[in-house]
């Protein structure tokens, strides 16, 4: 998994500060997360990071202000044109029953279901044009709340692939070396059972005779 994940940030190198930020832009700007979730991709990134392919600090900021920026796109469009869209191919794509779950959810939490609906692509994807399409606030209710989530979103993505990473060398690292003292018991085991079957062939066997 290691060489896995390896080879694939560095085919794609730099590159990858555009793609994850662009699916995490996209998740809600484009309603990419609805098929896509985009967290895949920033925990990729978070990997690469660790591997030095890419740097940490810049990537988690291109995570947060990406995750922030696409929320506030699919606000403005479910604001301009969501009752259009929901009732447009893609809409029907989406399913009602998915509209309408976000409906009811947007109406029990309020302004927090911005915050809560980061932790599934499904909410994450479609809570902003649902905020918009409700005429939520913008700047008093809907862009702090979108703040809060696209940084402990988009960062916290980032460094769990990072953690990630790092917890996959050492459970490497330890077994590469877990095996040693397995082959050293084993072997300690053999050295003590074959100088016990020889003492019992030399009580049972005596090759000297005691002379008077």
């Amino acid at each position: 998994m290691l060489e896995f994940l390896r080879g694939l940030g560095e085919s794609v190198g730099a590159w990858l500060y555009v793609i994850a930020g662009g699916l995490a832009f996209g998740e809600a700007a484009i309603m990419v997360g609805v098929v896509l979730p985009g967290e895949t991709a920033l925990l990729v990134a978070g990997f690469a990071a660790h591997q030095g392919i890419i740097a940490l600090v810049p990537m988690i900021v291109v995570a947060i202000v990406c995750a922030i920026a696409g929320d506030s796109v699919g606000y403005e469009v479910g604001r301009l044109v969501g009752p259009r869209l929901r009732a447009s191919r893609a809409g029907r794509f989406v399913g009602e029953h998915r509209w309408e779950a976000t409906d009811g959810f947007l109406r029990r939490h309020g302004g927090k279901a911005v915050l809560l609906g980061r932790g599934t692509a499904l909410l994450r994807a479609l809570v902003p044009g649902m905020a918009g399409m409700a005429r939520m606030p913008y700047l008093r209710t809907f862009l702090p709340w979108n703040a809060v989530g696209g940084i402990l979103w988009g960062g916290g993505c980032v460094l769990l692939g990072y953690l990630f990473a790092l917890s996959l060398e050492t459970v490497a690292r330890y077994l590469a070396w877990g095996p040693v003292p397995v082959v050293v018991v084993v072997a300690a085991v053999l050295i003590v059972r074959e100088v016990r079957k020889r003492r019992r062939e030399q009580a049972s066997n005596p090759t000297s005779v005691t002379k008077r």
